[in-house]
């Protein structure tokens, strides 16, 4: 009986032991059929096929500049320490291999490097990818608006949240790049608080008006701003080439009676609207150059600013960039031809025009201790006239941000939020 249970077990055993190396023969099959990285060097590209199905092409000359080893790339520094002049710009790869990890690349001077996949996958040069890196980290894209969607795109941010929470402060500056406006309520009524509130930012940006200025009625000024009259629609400082990019109007006192309102229009949503409905119009607007100028005193500091403009600005795709408006400060000096002149007063009256229709403009009063913030590059905006007197004063005080400044933030800020990578 004992010979025939271990002779029943040795049987049953064995097909175990078969099944057993079967079953590890295939899974190493099935790991060496598994597609994997492959790289190959096609002229003057390195072609590398993922898995996934992805195929990136990658310029030599740009893995080579781009060499991430301890000779060519300081991590800490996050920059490259290698200079152009110690580059052989004739070097090709002399081999090429990619695994699950990295691609590694062995060049014809004798030199190495390696990238990571996901490195190399940030810096894709496919079409969407580039778009998509353009629009999460380099600049969000704009949301155009008008009177009829602003009450739906307003945000709206207590202070106390925006300086004392990262998440907080980057939802503040997120919308000011998307839809260019914003209101930080709940403000402490002090001269302080504003200057806390750019700190956290950066720094706030100094022009011939100072670090901060002062908005009320101040007779015999050179400043339209300082009037209680009505103040026309306008940009500020358009006549500097390095505009300030966000303004912060703090309300300390407000009038009580008729008159003290804010206006806004959005000149992306005009521009925009423009480049469709009047072609030849819109022309003139972004190519024909401004004389923009301001000639005063402030301070006890004389100025005499000129920069020229056309009064729509767009980058070198062809994309908005900045508006420039002031009937005040726009000078008598016109540096054009005498058809372009033409042309563009005619373009002119259509865009004021529609700049001062109701449906493209928002007209509200800030209440003290709200700090309304906006895109001097992009909004256009107003004031309308009160009447100053003992108990119906206005007090606003006002101070800029430079873009520059609020973008590199910003990316710190969602970096650290994990919504981007350096």
């Amino acid at each position: 009986m004992l010979r025939n249970l271990l002779v029943s077990a040795s049987r049953s055993l064995v097909p175990m032991s078969r099944q057993s190396r079967l079953v590890a023969t295939q899974a190493a099959a099935a790991v060496q059929q598994q597609p994997k990285p492959v790289a190959t060097v096609d002229g003057e590209l390195v072609s590398l096929h993922l898995p996934s199905g992805e195929h990136h092409k990658l310029p030599t000359m740009w893995l080579r500049d781009n060499c991430q080893c301890p000779k060519c790339f300081n991590s800490q520094q996050m920059s490259r320490i290698i200079y152009w002049d110690e580059l052989d710009t004739s070097v090709k790869p002399a081999d090429v291999q990619a695994d699950e990890e990295k691609l590694a690349v062995k060049w014809s001077d004798g030199h190495r490097s390696e990238f990571t996949l996901e490195w190399l996958k940030d810096r894709s040069f496919l079409p969407e990818d580039q778009r998509k890196w353009l629009d999460t980290t380099y600049r969000l894209p704009k949301v155009a608006w008008n009177a009829e969607n602003y009450n739906s795109i307003l945000k709206r941010f207590k202070y106390s949240d925006v300086v004392n929470s990262k998440e907080h402060l980057r939802g503040w500056l997120e919308a000011m790049a998307v839809y260019g406006v914003a209101i930080v309520y709940d403000t402490p009524p002090t001269e302080e608080s504003l200057l806390e509130l750019g700190d956290k930012v950066m720094f706030p940006r100094r022009t011939h008006y100072g670090v901060q200025f002062h908005i009320r009625d101040k007779p015999n000024t050179t400043n339209v701003a300082y009037l209680k009259e009505k103040l026309e629609m306008h940009t500020d400082l358009m006549y500097y080439e390095y505009k300030p990019g966000i303004n912060m109007l703090h309300c300390l006192v407000q009038t009580e009676g008729a008159g003290g309102e804010n206006l806004l229009a959005d000149a992306y949503y005009l521009s925009e609207k423009l480049k469709v409905t009047n072609p030849e119009a819109y022309k003139a607007l972004s190519t024909v150059p401004v004389t923009w100028a301001d000639i005063g005193e402030d301070g006890g500091k004389t100025f005499y600013s000129l920069y020229r403009a056309p009064v729509i600005c767009n980058d070198m795709f062809g994309e908005f960039m900045r508006i420039n408006y002031s009937q005040p400060q726009r000078s008598s000096h016109f540096n054009a031809t005498l058809d372009q002149i033409v042309a563009w007063y005619k373009a002119y009256d259509v865009f004021t025009k529609e700049l001062n229709s109701p449906k493209n403009q928002v007209r509200f009063k800030t209440r003290p201790g709200e700090i309304l913030t906006f895109d001097n590059i992009r909004l256009i905006h107003a004031r309308e006239g009160y009447d100053d007197k003992p108990g119906n004063e206005r007090h606003i005080i006002g101070q800029f941000l430079d873009w520059d400044e609020v973008f590199s933030r910003l990316r710190v800020l969602r970096k650290e939020a994990g919504l981007i990578k350096y």
